[in-house]
C-alpha cells in the first residue's frame, strides 16, 4: 500500500509534546494527514513519557530524554520479525543504534490500518517508517545546530548522537525537548538513497532474541492483569455440537473453582489454577447435541468437492493433454503458543489482552457481543508465539469476554492444543482439476478448476470470531495462474465450493499453497511428457526474468541434475506473488516410499530490498518446513463430524528429525522497495517436495499429505 504512494504523499508532522514526537499516517493522502494533524494538536497535552498518537496516526516516533527511540507499531509480532525490520528502518534513517530502538505494539485503534497479513507489513511500513525517522533526524540536527550556533549542514549523526565539526556531541535524548519545538528543519527530511544504507540490507539478530530465549518476552499466558483467573472450556465431541444439559454440581464443589458458565461453544470453568480448571472441566456431566456434520466424514467431503469442480474448457484441436486431479486435506495452523486471552468485562467498560492480527475488527465484534460501545472496549495487542494466519481470527478473545461478563470477574482463557485442532480454524480442503494442452513441443492452453470447502452460515464468523473479508478471498477469486507465470497460451479456470458448517481460516499462503503447488506438479509432468528437463522447460516458458534468475540460482547452488542413488531425487518449484518471487530445490530420500525424508533444501528469493536478510532466511526456512509437512505428513481427518486429530502426537507436523539436514537460502540483490516474503515460499517448497517424491518413486502423487 505505502509503496504505491508517491514520496510527496508521505506527510510527517510534529505532535504537541515536550519531547520530539513525530507521526506518519499510513495509506493516507495529504488532506487526510493534515486533518489528522489538527486533531492531534488539539487533543494532546505536554508529556515527558511515550506519546502513542491519535487514532489517525499509524506510526508515531518519540525520542525520550533517556535516549530511547520509541515507535509504537500498528502490527503484531507473531515471530515473523516485523519489529526488528521496523527497528532497522528507523535506525537507518535516524542514524541510531539498533539497540536504542524500542518497538512496542499498539493497542487497537478506531481508525487506520492495523491489519497484519498478506505478507505486506514490511512493504507497507517501509516508506512511512523511513520518512518518519528522517524527519526526526532533521529536527534533532537542527536543534543541535541552534544550540551550538553552527550551520546544520556541518553536523553529522551516528549511534543516536549528533556530532559537531569541532568534536562536540549531544545524544538525541538531550536534544529531544529542543527538537520538539522545531517546525522547519534546516536540513533535508528525505530518506537516504539505498546506496547509503548501513543498516537496511545487512543481516541483523532479532531485537527481541535475548528476551525470547531468557523468558523476558511476555505472551498472553504470562499476564497477571486484573487478577484474571485461569479458565478452560469443555467442548463438544463434534464440530458445532451444542449443550443440551449440564450437571455442574460436582465441578462447583471442587477446590479452587470460582465459576461455571455456559457459552455458545460449551461450558467454561473459572478456577484458581489451570490444574483446578481442567480437573473441574473433566468432572462436568454434559449431554451434547451432535453438530451439523455428525454424519459426514472425509470420503463424502472429498466426493462433494470433486463434484463441485467446474468443467474445464474444451482443449484446442490437435493438442495432446496432460491431465491431473489433486486433493488437499484440511490443515490446522497449530501455532506453538495455544490461543489465550485475558478479559476483564465490567458493566461500563472492558479490557482484553491477546495476540491479534486484526485488533480493530476484534474490538468491534467483542463490543457488539458484550453489549458495549466500541469506545468502551480496550484491546491490548500482545506478541504471539506463532500464527500462520490463525490470529487473524479472535475466537478465544470473544469467548473470554463473554465468560468474564457472565462470571463477573476477570478471566484468563486458554484453549488447549486439542481445543484448537478439533474446534479451531483450519485451511479448507480443496480439489483441483488441471489440463495442460500441448502441441509442437509447447503448452498452448492451460486450464485449472478448483473446488474448496466454504464456511456455511450455520456456523459463521460471528460465532467463531472472524476477520470478515480480510481473512481469505471468495471462492470466485482469480487463480494465481491467471497472472501468467508461464507462457502457456490460453489460460482458463473457474472455482466452485462446498458449504459446510466448519470453522475455516486463512492458512499461510492461503489459496496459493494448494493452487500453485498443484500447478507446479503439472509443470513437471508436462516437461516429462515432452521429454524435457524440468528446470530447462521452466526456463524456456517462464515469463519473468526475475523468476528465471531465482530458478537458475537454486539450480546452480543445488547442483541440479547430479547423479543420485536409487530412490533419491531432486525436485524444483517456483512461485511469484506479493511483488516477489522464489524458487526451491529439494532433495529427497524416498528409498522407503512410506517414510520419505527431505535431506536438502536450497531456496532463492527476490523480494526487492531485503530489510533483514537473516530474518528473510528464517522465513524461507519456515516455509520449507511447511511444504515438507503438508505434502508428506500433516493433515486433519473429519470422522463423523469430528476432527480425529487432537495434538502433535497425531497431527503429524514435521519434527526436528524431519527437517532437512542441509538448508541454504540465497537472497537476490535488489534496490527495489520491499515486496512480500512471509508466505512467499510455501507453494514453491511444497511443489518441489512433491516433484522430488514423484521422481524418486516413479509415481504421480495426487492426494496430500501423502500419508493421509
Amino acid at each position: 500500500m505505502a509503496s504505491q504512494l508517491s514520496r510527496r504523499q508521505f506527510v510527517v508532522y510534529s505532535l504537541a509534546a515536550t519531547t520530539l514526537t513525530v507521526a506518519a499516517p499510513l495509506g493516507c493522502d495529504g488532506s487526510t494527514a493534515q486533518g489528522a494533524e489538527e486533531a492531534a494538536a488539539g487533543a494532546r497535552g505536554a508529556s515527558d513519557v511515550l506519546v502513542t498518537g491519535t487514532d489517525e496516526e499509524m506510526l508515531v516516533l518519540e525520542v525520550t530524554p533517556a535516549n530511547r527511540v520509541v515507535v509504537r507499531l500498528p502490527r503484531v509480532e507473531v515471530g515473523q520479525g516485523v519489529t526488528t525490520a521496523v527497528a532497522m528502518m528507523i535506525a537507518e534513517e535516524l542514524d541510531a543504534r539498533l539497540a536504542d530502538v524500542d518497538i512496542p505494539l499498539a493497542d487497537a485503534r478506531s481508525k487506520g490500518n492495523q491489519f497484519t497479513g498478506g505478507s505486506n507489513s514490511v512493504s507497507s511500513l517501509y516508506g512511512p517508517a523511513r520518512h518518519l525517522a528522517a524527519t526526526a533526524r532533521a529536527k534533532l540536527v537542527t536543534a543541535a545546530a541552534r544550540q551550538w550556533h553552527v550551520p546544520a549542514r556541518t553536523l553529522r549523526t551516528r549511534d543516536t548522537t549528533v556530532f559537531g565539526p569541532d568534536g562536540r556531541s549531544a545524544t538525541f535524548g538531550s536534544l529531544t525537548r529542543a527538537a520538539a519545538r522545531i517546525t522547519r528543519p534546516a536540513v533535508s527530511t528525505s530518506p537516504k538513497p539505498a546506496s547509503k544504507h548501513r543498516v537496511i540490507g545487512r543481516p541483523a539478530t532479532r531485537i527481541d532474541a535475548r528476551d525470547i530465549v531468557t523468558g523476558k518476552a511476555k505472551y498472553t499466558g504470562d499476564l497477571t492483569a486484573a487478577g484474571a483467573r485461569p479458565t478452560v472450556v469443555a467442548r463438544p465431541p463434534t464440530i458445532g455440537g451444542k449443550v443440551v444439559s449440564v450437571d455442574s454440581q460436582a465441578a462447583r464443589a471442587m477446590p479452587g473453582v470460582h465459576a461455571v458458565v455456559r457459552i455458545d461453544g460449551g461450558v467454561a470453568v473459572v478456577a484458581e489454577t489451570f490444574h483446578h480448571a481442567f480437573q473441574a472441566r473433566d468432572a462436568l456431566r454434559i449431554k451434547w447435541a451432535p453438530g451439523p456434520l455428525a454424519n459426514l466424514s472425509d470420503t463424502e467431503i472429498r466426493s462433494r468437492l470433486r463434484a463441485a469442480v467446474p468443467k474445464l474448457e474444451t482443449p484446442p484441436r490437435g493438442s495432446a493433454q496432460t491431465e491431473a486431479e489433486f486433493e488437499f486435506a484440511f490443515v490446522s495452523h497449530a501455532p506453538m503458543e495455544v490461543l489465550t486471552a485475558v478479559a476483564d468485562v465490567r458493566a461500563d467498560r472492558a479490557e482484553i489482552w491477546f495476540s491479534s492480527q486484526t485488533p480493530q475488527s476484534a474490538r468491534e465484534d467483542i463490543a457488539a457481543r458484550i453489549g458495549l460501545p466500541a469506545s468502551k472496549v480496550r484491546v491490548h495487542v500482545l506478541r504471539g508465539g506463532g500464527s500462520f494466519g490463525r490470529r487473524l481470527n479472535y475466537d478465544a478473545a470473544i469467548e473470554a469476554a463473554l465468560i468474564s461478563k457472565q462470571a463477573r470477574r476477570p478471566v484468563k482463557l486458554m484453549w488447549s492444543r486439542a481445543d484448537d485442532i478439533r474446534h479451531g480454524r483450519m485451511r479448507p480442503a480443496t480439489h483441483h482439476r488441471i489440463r495442460a494442452s500441448h502441441a509442437q513441443g509447447r503448452v498452448v492452453a492451460f486450464a485449472h478448476a478448483t473446488a474448496s470447502v466454504d464456511e456455511s452460515s450455520e456456523q459463521g464468523l460471528s460465532t467463531q470470531g472472524g476477520a470478515r473479508s480480510a481473512v481469505r478471498a471468495p471462492a470466485a477469486a482469480p487463480l494465481p495462474s491467471d497472472s501468467g507465470l508461464y507462457n502457456f497460451g490460453r489460460l482458463s479456470g473457474d472455482s466452485g465450493s462446498v458449504g459446510l458448517a466448519i470453522p475455516l481460516g486463512a492458512w499461510r499462503s492461503v489459496d496459493s499453497g494448494t493452487v500453485r503447488t498443484a500447478e507446479e506438479i503439472v509443470v513437471d509432468e508436462v516437461a516429462r511428457s515432452l521429454g524435457k528437463d524440468p528446470v530447462a522447460f521452466r526456463r524456456t516458458t517462464l515469463r519473468s526474468k526475475a523468476v528465471r534468475a531465482v530458478l537458475d540460482k537454486v539450480a546452480k547452488a543445488g547442483d541440479w541434475g547430479r547423479t543420485m542413488p536409487r530412490g533419491h531425487a531432486q525436485g524444483v518449484g517456483v512461485h511469484e506473488e506479493y511483488g516477489s518471487c522464489v524458487a526451491c530445490l529439494v532433495e529427497i530420500d524416498a528409498a522407503d516410499p512410506k517414510n520419505p525424508r527431505v535431506t536438502k533444501v536450497v531456496m532463492a528469493a527476490d523480494v526487492g530490498t531485503a530489510v533483514n536478510p537473516r530474518g528473510l532466511e528464517a522465513q524461507l526456512m519456515g516455509t520449507a518446513v511447511d511444504g515438507i509437512s503438508t505434502i508428506l505428513r500433516a493433515g486433519l481427518h473429519i470422522d463423523r463430524g469430528a476432527v480425529r486429530e487432537s495434538s502433535f502426537a497425531d497431527f503429524h507436523y514435521a519434527r526436528q528429525r524431519h527437517a532437512p539436514q542441509h538448508f541454504e537460502a540465497h537472497i537476490m540483490p535488489s534496490r527495489r522497495d520491499p515486496g512480500g516474503a512471509g508466505e512467499l515460499g510455501v507453494p514453491a517448497a511444497a511443489g518441489a517436495v512433491a516433484n522430488a517424491y514423484a521422481r524418486a518413486t516413479g509415481t504421480k502423487p495426487r492426494r496430500f499429505p501423502l500419508d493421509f
